[in-house]
């Protein structure tokens, strides 16, 4: 039965219309690969409006000013998400197919309840700070301050892999900014924007425009938000090299990017290492929304004297891990979003062989999943450190082992070895040791021994080619912030 959240529409100025030109575009469950339905598929027509609506809005309401009014909205639309989760969870599962046990955590429950904590943090935060009396030329005193600002219109363009986290870490903070939003989601996964977008129209006080959702699958209409001169600032989640386009398009007026980009991360188990616990920590990691995340640990290092024992661990663990149906609790791994993506990953696997590695696990479609795009947990072994399976983002449930001779030193070396820097974690029987070798690898989160940093009020985000800036958090939230210095002499 479908849900609430299936809705064709788009939201732009506060209306749900149809796209421009009456065109929509099929939504494919990659568990059955059955069209589910369709979406408006937004024209540059449909987004030049958005834009519109987004401007005039901020410019001319009073949204920018009113702190109250944005925590009173953000909460109207917590509670609506509350209230309508059983559908939204389904169509989630359904349409991205996510395993339903992780919508009781980072593809629901965690990222709704961080809008809580964004309203509240709306009304206490220090949106002006004192900075005293300074004497100036010719007698008397000026007195300063700072003031924070929102930006302006933000253009958010997410991705399908967790869509509601992710449009939701957008959201939530421009809102609270006080800023006004049009969002672009991928067209892999419309319905969970169209859904904010459907409850934002009819189940908030959001003032119109505030909020707009133009769904497309025309690439020219993410271009068009990205380079028109009366957005102020895109935020975006994706690859690298989407990043690197992005960045190119806003450079035109030099407006602000945020970039949340790709990984590679290593989890490194030192030579003290309990490997059953290396060997369940990868395989949560590869097999967790099957591999398709950008903080996903695909790369397990271990000391060469263990690493036949490790890789046996690693193996062994795998073989009797659940997986298939996203709708049965007991699977955390589902299929991949398309067949091309399904083709990507095994090409990259193919690739892995050729340049030397060898399969240990896996390495192709499942025989008794003959429907869906699902790939088996796959694991690679003897691959060199540069090889490409081991430097380029996979986005499926594969994992490169690779071992590393010598002290926890060339263990972090190769887990720098990497043009990204998002995520990481090490294992060891040393708090000590575990912590000083997480301080030396440059990424922007880390765990040891099992530690989760997840959470909305934690900054996320990466070094070098992993993005720009920080999303979640109260870093997260001043990515939306101008600060103005002001001085009045007395």
């Amino acid at each position: 039965m479908p849900g609430t959240g299936r809705t064709e529409r788009l939201l732009i100025n506060g209306q749900l219309v149809p796209s421009t030109d009456g065109g929509t575009f099929a939504n494919i469950n990659p568990a059955t690969e059955e069209t589910l339905g369709v979406t408006a598929n937004g024209t540059t027509t449909d987004m030049d409006a958005a834009i519109g609506a987004a401007r005039s809005a901020f410019d001319r309401t009073a949204w920018r000013t009113d702190h109250a009014l944005r925590a009173h909205c953000l909460r109207q639309l917590q509670q609506a998400l509350v209230k309508n989760a059983a559908e939204l969870r389904a169509d989630l599962v359904d349409e991205i197919g996510t395993p339903i046990t992780l919508t009781n955590g980072p593809q629901f429950d965690t990222p709704v309840e961080g809008i809580g904590w964004v309203a509240d943090l709306a009304e206490s935060y220090a949106w002006e700070v004192d900075l005293g009396d300074v004497p100036r030329a010719g007698g008397g005193s000026s007195h300063r301050w700072l003031r924070r600002e929102p930006i302006g219109v933000v253009g958010a363009i997410t991705p399908w892999n967790f869509p509601t986290q992710i449009n939701l870490a957008k959201i939530g903070p421009a809102l609270a900014a006080g800023c006004t939003v049009v969002l672009k989601p991928a067209p892999d996964s419309p319905w969970a924007a169209t859904a904010l977008g459907r409850i934002a129209a009819e189940e908030t006080e959001l003032p119109a425009g505030v909020l707009n959702v133009v769904a497309s699958s025309r690439h020219e209409v993410g271009q068009h938000l990205v380079k028109d001169p009366r957005v102020d600032m895109v935020s975006l989640t994706g690859s690298t090299a989407t990043g690197r386009a992005v960045m190119t398009a806003a450079a035109g007026d030099l407006k602000k990017v945020f970039l949340e980009l790709g990984g590679k991360s290593a989890l490194v188990a030192l030579d003290d290492a309990d490997l059953a616990m290396a060997a369940i920590t990868a395989a949560f990691h590869i097999t967790t929304h099957a591999g398709q995340g950008c903080a996903v640990l695909t790369r397990l290092l271990l000391p060469r004297a263990k690493y036949d024992e490790g890789v046996e661990a690693l193996v062994e663990t795998l073989r009797g891990w659940p997986y298939g149906d996203p709708k049965d609790p007991a699977n955390l791994m589902g299929p991949l979003i398309s067949k091309r993506q399904r083709e990507r990953v095994l090409g990259y696997v193919d690739k892995g062989v050729a340049e030397g590695g060898r399969i240990a696990l896996g390495g192709g479609i499942p025989r008794d999943l003959p429907k869906g795009w699902f790939v088996e947990p796959t694991v690679l072994i003897d691959v060199d450190e540069n090889d490409t399976v081991a430097q380029e983002e996979i986005f499926g449930p594969v994992i490169c082992v690779l071992p590393y001779d010598g002290d926890d030193t060339e263990a972090v070396r190769m887990a720098n070895n990497s043009a990204y820097g998002l995520s990481g974690a090490v294992i060891s029987e040393s708090a000590e040791r575990g912590r000083a070798a997480a301080e030396c690898m440059r990424v922007g989160t880390v765990s040891i021994n099992g530690g989760n940093f997840y959470n909305f009020d934690v900054p996320f985000g990466g070094y070098r080619q992993s993005g720009i800036g920080r999303e979640s958090g109260v870093a997260g939230f001043e990515e939306y912030l101008e600060i103005k210095a002001m001085a009045e002499g007395i």
